[in-house]
């Protein structure tokens, strides 16, 4: 490699940590990474045991359908994760959430693949009032396993005006869980994408 090749490549590296992560020396002298998904609340509605399924469409379900996808990474930053679990709910286009019905409505758990992805298929969450204020439109997450801590938290929507006067959604932290929607395809199909970066237990 010659120097200015090196040059251009040491940039890069350098503006890809900064975007994505940087290298940290653990105190075991090994080193990783400090890429790990910030948590959030978990709400006061999360149902255990929802269904393992990717499809949380149904018939007449109301909403913009939108395809979430990702891939699970450990604490390196770099190394894909199989067979973690990752849970997601959320409430329906106006905003209520199924508490009690067998269905399990916008409710589903699926295990990441041999290559560490994840998808649902579900719809965009409508938004409810807390208080005086609506909270933003918002999925949430928990992502387990046994190698790895458990991780809650959610996602936001690039653009949603409500965010800034979210207690939870307009702080430093959730920065990096404010995502785009954008177009997947020629058919105008809509897709979100969320990697998550969990930490090993102990």
């Amino acid at each position: 490699m010659d120097r200015r090749n090196f040059i251009g490549g040491a940039a890069w590296m350098a503006f890809s940590m900064s975007v994505f992560g940087s290298v940290v020396k653990k105190s075991d002298g090994s080193f990783g990474g400090n890429c790990q998904t910030t948590n959030d609340i978990l709400g006061p509605f999360y149902r255990p045991d929802a269904p393992i399924r990717k499809d949380l469409t149904y018939s007449g379900l109301k909403g913009t359908i939108v395809n979430l996808r990702g891939k699970v990474f450990s604490e390196d930053c770099s190394t894909p994760l199989k067979n973690v679990l990752v849970e997601i709910w959320h409430c329906n286009a106006e905003g209520q959430y199924d508490n009690e019905s067998k269905e399990f409505n916008q409710r589903a758990r699926a295990y990441t693949d041999e290559t560490g992805n994840y998808t649902f298929k579900t719809i965009l969450p409508g938004k409810y009032l807390n208080g005086e204020l609506f909270r933003p439109s918002h999925i949430h997450f928990r992502v387990s396993s046994e190698q790895t801590k458990e991780l809650v938290s959610q996602i936001y929507f690039r653009g949603d005006p409500d965010i800034a006067k979210d207690p939870w959604a307009s702080i430093p932290k959730a920065n990096e869980r404010v995502l785009e929607i954008f177009p997947e395809d020629t058919k105008g199909n809509l897709m979100v994408k969320f990697d998550i970066y969990v930490s090993k237990k102990g």
